[in-house]
């Protein structure tokens, strides 16, 4: 009988659309730990271990923390068919969310292509359609149960307070900049403790720094910290290229 296949890390790394670094990662903290070794001291990873992985990416993408996404899939009572049921039903009930929120986005066009042909106005209930799907008020109140009672929090929210349009697209072109030469720099192969990389680690923590609230040395392994922990910050940043966010928190934590 022919044995099940094994995967090496960088076949893990390609199938999974993860970075060999991440899977380096879990296996360091218990998340993810291969099956086995080969003599020459690879990791091997089995067909077990792959689908261990993909609840782990489901699970990011659903926003759950990474000790959180450990001690679930560790449990003893954890059954993998019953998480897949429910994992599949929540995304649906978000691919739902998703459409509503495309029509909405088609609502926009529309708006948009009528003033320039005609110059004319909608309806109040049309307009209403351009939110549909959109629920703003549950971050914010997100934003305020998390770090309402911070000093930080209360900064920031001065800040931004008095902050233009004209700040808000500096504001966006600097983050950009920091992100995309960051997608650069993973590009190129570069080492997240090298200096280059942990410069521009250095200039994600100034535009923090100068535009929402104090961030020291320590604040910014905080954040790196809720970047790794939460999927909705690392698929913002990892718009920007696969393993962004991966090589951010690395950088800021002068990880090899």
């Amino acid at each position: 009988m022919r044995g099940r296949r094994t995967y090496r890390v960088k076949d893990v790394a390609r199938l999974a659309g993860v970075s060999v670094r991440t899977l380096h990662y879990y296996d360091q903290v218990g998340l993810l730990t291969p099956h086995g070794r080969s003599a020459a001291g690879y990791r091997i990873y089995s067909e077990a271990d792959l689908l261990r992985l993909q609840q782990i990416v489901i699970r990011r993408e659903l926003g759950f923390p990474l000790e959180e996404i450990r001690s679930s899939l560790d449990d003893p009572g954890y059954d993998p068919k019953a998480a897949l049921l429910a994992q599949r039903r929540e995304l649906e009930r978000r691919a739902e969310r998703t459409r509503t929120m495309l029509q909405a986005i088609d609502s926009a066009l529309s708006v948009l292509e009528g003033q320039s042909q005609r110059g004319a106005t909608m309806s109040t209930t049309d307009m209403q359609k351009l939110f549909d799907g959109f629920d703003p008020s549950a971050h914010e109140e997100e934003a305020e149960q998390r770090w309402g009672s911070t000093e930080a929090f209360a900064i920031a929210k001065a800040r931004t307070a008095r902050y233009t349009e004209a700040d808000w697209k500096t504001i966006k072109a600097e983050q950009a900049a920091v992100y995309t030469d960051l997608a650069a720099a993973l590009a190129a192969g570069w080492s997240p403790e090298g200096a280059r990389v942990a410069a521009l680690a250095e200039r994600h923590r100034h535009v923090i720094d100068r535009w929402f609230y104090p961030c020291d040395a320590a604040m910014h392994r905080n954040l790196a910290d809720l970047y790794e922990g939460d999927a909705r910050f690392a698929a913002n940043i990892d718009r920007y290229g696969t393993g962004v966010t991966a090589l951010l928190v690395a950088a800021i934590r002068g990880e090899p």
